[in-house]
């Protein structure tokens, strides 16, 4: 499964151990919305973060989730971007798949009393801490920092890109928007079901949404 955001995820593309994954999808910010955009504490508006996982499926076929729900806190900086932190957590429970059996497989407590084949019905949460957040562009970050999931702490990198800002029309809170891609590998995180025939590497696309406090 893939996580935060040059700013998360989460929440853009992470590599696993450092080695940075494709570009950051999503149209990056306008001149007008770079300038708009104050330093500050922010807070994700969790029903409108997402972080999307994709994996091969036997070689076949691209399959996919996500996890919603996400809360986390930013401080950012605009002036120095380096002194920017991001906190974000991801509940597993949240997952959500197009079939409701394979929600049910990749949650479900293992059979006789072993271990899950993924997480288990009552999987932590993962959680994603900046330890470092350099500029790569007008509108775009390379975030370093560790990413806990399954009980295992590992370095990811996300490549983010900053998607715009302003008002939003109907809570009228000031808003901030990112896109992030990564990569991580999930027998790292000790997540090795099924690794010959599912892909051990693990696409991360992460959508963020970010309100001033």
């Amino acid at each position: 499964m893939k996580i935060a955001t040059t700013l998360l995820g989460p929440l853009a593309l992470v590599a696993a151990a450092g080695h940075l994954a494709a570009q950051p999808a999503g149209a990056p910010a306008t001149p007008a919305e770079v300038a708009a955009a104050q330093s500050g504490y922010y807070v994700t508006d969790p029903a409108h973060t997402l972080v999307r996982w994709s994996v091969s499926h036997f070689g076949f076929n691209p399959y996919w989730g996500s996890f919603g729900d996400v809360e986390g806190h930013l401080h950012l900086d605009t002036q120095e971007l380096a002194n920017s932190r991001l906190d974000v957590t991801i509940p597993i429970d949240s997952l959500a798949v197009v079939s409701e059996g394979l929600r049910e497989h990749l949650l479900r407590p293992g059979s006789d009393g072993g271990d899950p084949d993924f997480f288990g019905p009552e999987a932590a949460p993962a959680r994603f801490v900046s330890s470092k957040i350099r500029r790569t562009g007008p509108t775009s970050a390379l975030i370093h920092g560790e990413l806990t999931l399954n009980g295992v702490t590992r370095p990811v990198a996300i490549a983010a890109t900053f998607t715009g800002a302003g008002a939003n029309p109907m809570s009228k809170a000031e808003t901030l928007g990112f896109t992030g891609r990564a990569r991580i590998v999930r027998s790292q995180f000790g997540i090795d079901f099924a690794v010959q025939a599912v892909s051990d590497e693990v696409d991360l696309e992460i959508s963020a949404a970010f309100e001033r406090q």
